[in-house]
């Protein structure tokens, strides 16, 4: 005996009929959620956001350059605070100028 949906492609049938306009109605509803809460958001005018760099620069002798970068490094371990040597450059005598970064807080 021959089924009545042979041929048809079942899976892509709405299991029930209000489900688009049910779904479209929810996600409206959220959207007007996030923006009342957007509204409600404290402002921080001029503050910078929480995760920006932390920046410290120096111009010193090659040696006391390596101490500090090491020191700065060991302070604020990589792993914890993505320090790093963010831009460095040699100057007439011997000088070491150079900047390190870091996150401001250890996750």
């Amino acid at each position: 005996m021959p089924r009545k949906n042979a041929g048809k492609d079942t899976v892509s049938e709405p299991l029930h009929r209000g489900r688009a306009a049910n779904d479209a109605a929810r996600v409206e509803k959220m959207r007007e959620a996030n923006r009342d809460w957007k509204s409600r958001a404290p402002r921080r005018e001029g503050v910078p956001p929480a995760t920006t760099w932390k920046r410290e620069s120096w111009t010193l002798p090659r040696e006391e350059a390596r101490k500090q970068a090491r020191a700065f490094l060991k302070k604020y371990p990589r792993a914890a605070y993505w320090s790093e040597v963010e831009s460095w450059r040699v100057l007439e005598g011997d000088l070491i100028e150079f900047t390190m970064r870091r996150l401001p807080t250890a996750d």
